[in-house]
């Protein structure tokens, strides 16, 4: 069973779930069990969001006010759980300091201002920013302000990067070296490298997500992990058929009762952070410095090197656009017009050489 979480009986023979972390308060966690709604809920209720409630004690006006009028409203709910755990952490300080001074009186040389002070980590101050044009821009809607503060701040550049660095063939076979089927290790990894989920969603996937379908081509019983993920504020379904390699991988275990992932514990993870950090410690073991979103990039690499199409990577991997499919199935492409004209390179001791008249360029000759 997931950290905190309370499975009580009410007096009508019904099940109800409850969340309680330490001695906080009961938080009560609504809908099916292990359903999106439900880990949302359950993930917010761990992140103690339902606790920063003090709109009966804010002033009218006031920072602290307008942020918790925020975060009842239908906006705040349209954002992801972890979005909403993240402003969480950024407003914290922010109105611990001075969350009684009046909202009207925030300007945008305060934003940019408190955006230089973050210079020196550019991903923080674009998460920063991104939370105040949430809140102002909210409050404008609405009429809590006439002019919004933000508007027209610029977010700092990104640093150019690939990102996370994508697993090799060796970095597999060195983790499946070091952790052979039996290990909870090894089903981290394959749950992810022959499915492909965000780190997440693979960490809450379990039996209640297998779903059995007759497929009409065969007529065969086919195996699938249904389970919906979330992108840009998205909602979309994805259907992943087990290969048997996985199911093998699942067989020898070891998998929990509401998760196929769990910890040395036997217990599922509670957060995705806890789960990627734990992979990343793993990895590390056996000598690879990568991170589980690496091994995403790698399984998206191997179905586009097989052949599979923009709208089939979008498919697997839940990507609400072509363009990350295209880059993918670009660079198959690549490699695979490299192996097949990698030939056209060769030639022969005694093939003659052509020497262009300024000297400078020597290429083989044409064979006629």
């Amino acid at each position: 069973m997931p950290p905190h979480l309370q499975r009580h009986t009410t007096r009508h023979g019904k099940t109800a779930w409850y969340v309680r972390v330490k001695r906080g308060p009961l938080v009560r966690i609504r809908g099916e069990f292990g359903s999106p709604e439900f880990m949302a809920q359950y993930e917010a209720a761990i992140a103690g969001e339902h606790a920063v409630r003090k709109s009966s004690t804010a002033k009218s006006g006031c920072l602290r006010w307008l942020w918790a009028r925020y975060r009842e409203s239908a906006a705040w709910e349209k954002l992801s759980p972890a979005t909403r755990r993240q402003r969480e952490n950024i407003l914290r300080p922010i109105l611990e300091k001075g969350g009684d001074q009046a909202f009207v009186a925030v300007k945008r040389k305060n934003i940019e201002e408190s955006l230089d002070a973050r210079r020196k980590t550019p991903c923080q101050a674009r998460n920063f920013l991104d939370a105040m044009k949430g809140l102002f821009r909210w409050a404008k809607k609405n009429e809590h302000i006439k002019t919004d503060p933000t508007e027209g701040v610029e977010n700092p550049e990104r640093k150019k990067s690939k990102g996370f660095p994508p697993w090799t063939e060796g970095d597999v076979a060195a983790y499946q070296q070091k952790y052979p089927l039996g290990t909870c290790e090894r089903v981290w990894l394959d749950m992810i490298l022959y499915t492909g989920p965000r780190r997440g969603d693979v960490f809450r996937l379990g039996r209640q997500h297998v779903r059995s379908q007759i497929e009409s081509r065969t007529g065969m019983e086919v195996r699938l992990i249904v389970f919906h993920t979330e992108k840009g504020g998205e909602m979309m379904e994805v259907a992943i058929p087990i290969l048997p390699i996985l199911q093998a991988t699942l067989d020898a275990g070891p998998c929990g009762d509401l998760t196929f992932i769990v910890g040395k514990s036997g217990k599922p993870f509670g957060r995705k952070e806890s789960f990627g950090n734990a992979f990343s410690a793993a990895a590390r073991k056996a000598g690879i410095k990568k991170s589980a979103h690496g091994v995403r990039k790698i399984a998206a690499t191997t179905a586009a090197d097989n052949g599979a199409t923009e709208h089939q990577l979008m498919a697997i991997f839940g990507w609400r656009t072509t363009a990350m499919a295209e880059r993918y199935t670009r660079e198959a492409n690549r490699r695979r017009l490299a192996r097949s004209a990698a030939h056209m390179l060769e030639r022969t001791p005694e093939q003659p050489i052509r020497v262009l008249p300024d000297d400078s360029v020597r290429l083989p000759a044409q064979k006629r």
